[in-house]
C-alpha cells in the first residue's frame, strides 16, 4: 500500500456535527492538511489532463447520457491503492464513516468518491443525491482541492434547505461540506477558473443485511 500523507486534526468537529443535526447540513474549514489537499489536486490535474476524467453523465439505465448543460463536470472514480494521497483521504474518510455512525446510528457501511474537475464555466444544475431507485446514498461529503480561491471567482456550492434561506459555500482548499443526500437539494455554480473538488457518499447497508463495524 502506498504511504499515507498527513491529513488534518479531529476528522468532524462537535459543532460541524451539531449543524448537522440541526440543519441538514454542515461545513468545516482546514479539514484536510495543507499538503493532503496540495497532493489531491496535483493527481486530479495530471489525471485531467492525460484524459483519465470523463464527462459525468446523469440519470439512471437507458436513460443515463451525458447532459453537459446540466452536468458539465468531468470525473474519475477512486479506488484504494491507487496513490498515496487517495488512500490518506479514503482513510480519513472511513473515520468521518464511524464518527457520524457513532453520533446519528445511520449504519454507514461503505463510502464512495471521485475526483470532480470543472472547467471555466462548467456548472451542475440544482438536484438530489439520491436515485429514485436507489436510497442507500445517506450523506453526501464534498471536499474542496482549490487553495487560495477568490470568492470573486464564482464556483460556490448552493444549497437549498428545506425551510431555510439558501446558502452558498465558496470552493476554498482543505473546506468540507456533508449534507443529507435526500433532503438537500443543491447546485454547483460556474466559476471563471477551473474548480477541483472530491465528491462522495456514505452509503447505508441494505435493509436485512447483517451489521458491519
Amino acid at each position: 500500500m502506498p504511504n499515507e500523507l498527513p491529513v488534518a486534526g479531529p476528522c468532524l468537529s462537535p459543532l460541524t456535527l451539531n449543524r448537522l443535526a440541526l440543519h441538514g447540513w454542515s461545513q468545516q474549514n482546514l479539514f484536510l492538511s495543507d499538503e493532503l489537499t496540495l497532493a489531491l489536486a496535483a493527481e486530479c490535474r495530471s489525471e485531467a489532463a492525460g484524459g483519465a476524467l470523463l464527462p459525468a453523465a446523469v440519470g439512471r439505465g437507458a436513460a443515463r447520457a451525458v447532459r453537459t448543460a446540466i452536468r458539465g463536470d468531468s470525473i474519475l472514480w477512486l479506488r484504494p491503492g491507487r496513490s498515496a494521497a487517495c488512500d490518506s483521504y479514503l482513510l480519513l474518510m472511513e473515520h468521518v464513516r464511524l464518527a457520524l455512525n457513532q453520533a446519528f446510528f445511520l449504519g454507514l457501511d461503505s463510502y464512495e468518491s471521485h475526483f470532480a474537475h470543472y472547467a471555466p464555466g462548467a456548472s451542475y444544475q440544482k438536484h438530489l443525491d439520491r436515485f429514485r431507485d436507489d436510497d442507500l446514498r445517506t450523506v453526501s461529503v464534498v471536499i474542496y482541492l482549490n487553495p487560495d480561491w477568490p470568492v470573486a471567482q464564482g464556483g460556490a456550492l448552493r444549497l437549498h434547505p428545506l425551510h431555510a434561506p439558501t446558502s452558498d459555500v465558496s470552493p476554498l482548499g482543505g473546506r468540507l461540506v456533508v449534507f443529507l443526500s435526500a433532503d438537500m437539494p443543491h447546485e454547483v455554480l460556474p466559476a471563471t477558473h477551473e474548480r477541483l473538488s472530491l465528491a462522495g457518499w456514505f452509503r447505508r447497508r441494505p435493509r436485512g443485511a447483517s451489521l458491519a463495524m
